[in-house]
């Protein structure tokens, strides 16, 4: 939709699905009355006063993220210049090789900090602080009995200490104690894998949950001996949320606020760093009949996920990421506090896309969600209709 500068703007809008509905362009402070019924009309008359590309959408809960939204142009405005900052999105089939029988061996790890200008959402960037450039940091993969080395280098154009504290480890801070490193320098230190699991790491230098929200987490998977049971597809995913100073959906940097962080009031929730990681990004793929198997971690600082994948039944949860206690059955749902993670299997049976989501909702609106999809043959015993699938239903 393209307009001249400073014209005088009427939007009309007809329900055709009959559900509540309304129009809104925020930045000229136009919002219509909510219809409903199908056939119903409304409308908003604005002049637009300035130059740019606005967006326009329904204001209802979920309709935006359902595909409710569009774009206003008024004028001449300047073509975006293409953005050179980094893409620190982690790719969710980054989960390295199972272990499979072998015996204990001795690893090493190295680990970059870095405090990098990054990629947020189109148009919008944020001064990541990060492991190896990416967010959430490398899936680390080792097994019990696995003796590793960590190498923490802070990059000489940090401008922060950083460090690092694996919560698979036994001993001081998890390591953190020993790995407080200045720009441009090296600290190390050596431990034994004495747990199986899967278990988060993070930075741990005051102020830790800045260091955390700002992009420092990441997960190591410590298999049992005789490795985990073979699966189709594995993927690597972490909810982490960002406190700026600007609302959700601003253009520029976005900057940090102490002040809702501390507040636990976060402006961008997102799975592997970015708002559009899991949606576009990458994707998740799984064919109908083979068996999905999902890491996930909840990087924080602050807040628990309910983790579900809409459309789905988790056939199996490895509670709190205990892989030596029996899994759970048949669940829905599963909570994930900070600092703490999960393994869920399900196998896909039906093909089309679903939603993974932290079922405390509101969230979508603010960037969290992220899409498998499944192809593969249909089979109407498991699920049948004629009819046509509704993408603005919000699943």
């Amino acid at each position: 939709m393209k307009v001249p500068e400073n014209a005088v703007v009427q939007i009309n809008v007809i329900n055709d699905d009959g559900a509540i509905h309304d129009i809104a362009v925020p930045a000229f402070g136009a919002q219509s009355d909510q219809i409903i019924g199908k056939g119903a009309s409304t409308a908003i008359v604005f002049r637009a006063t300035k130059s740019g590309t606005f967006e326009y959408l329904c204001t209802l809960p979920g309709h935006k993220a359902a595909g409710m939204f569009g774009k206003l142009i008024v004028g001449e405005p300047q073509e975006p210049v293409e953005s050179t900052a980094l893409d620190i999105s982690q790719d969710p089939t980054a989960v390295g090789e199972p272990v499979g029988k072998r015996a204990p061996k001795k690893i090493t790890l190295d680990l970059e900090t870095t405090e990098v200008e990054g990629r947020l959402a189109t148009g919008s960037t944020y001064k990541y602080w990060t492991f190896n450039n990416k967010v959430p940091g490398p899936f680390v993969r080792i097994r019990v009995g696995d003796t590793v080395t960590v190498n923490v280098t802070n990059a000489k154009e940090a401008t922060h200490i950083h460090s690092v504290d694996f919560h698979a480890v036994t001993g001081p801070g998890g390591g953190a104690a020993v790995t407080q490193v200045a720009p441009g320098q090296t600290k190390s230190f050596t431990f034994k894998a004495m747990h199986p699991g899967l278990f988060v790491y993070h930075c741990a230098t005051p102020m830790v949950a800045q260091h955390i929200t700002n992009g420092m987490y990441g997960m190591i998977l410590v298999e049992p001996e005789g490795g985990l049971s073979k699966v189709d597809r594995e993927f690597y995913v972490m909810q982490g949320e960002l406190y700026t100073a600007q609302k959700h959906g601003s253009q520029g940097l976005q900057e940090f606020s102490l002040e809702k962080l501390l507040d636990e009031n976060p402006d961008h929730l997102m799975f592997n760093g970015s708002m559009d990681a899991l949606s576009t990004k990458y994707k998740l793929e799984a064919t109908v009949g083979e068996t999905v198997r999902i890491f996930f971690g909840v990087g924080g600082p602050n807040l628990t996920s309910s983790f579900h994948v809409i459309g789905e039944v988790f056939d199996k949860v490895y509670d709190q990421a205990s892989l030596t206690s029996p899994p759970l059955t048949d669940v829905q749902t599963t909570l994930v506090p900070p600092g703490g993670a999960t393994m869920v299997e399900f196998k896909v049976d039906v093909p089309g896309n679903y939603i993974l989501v932290d079922h405390a909702l509101s969230r979508v609106e603010k960037g969290l969600s992220g899409i498998l999809s499944v192809t593969g043959k249909e089979d109407y015993t498991i699920f049948h209709s004629t009819e046509k699938i509704d993408h603005s239903s919000g699943h």
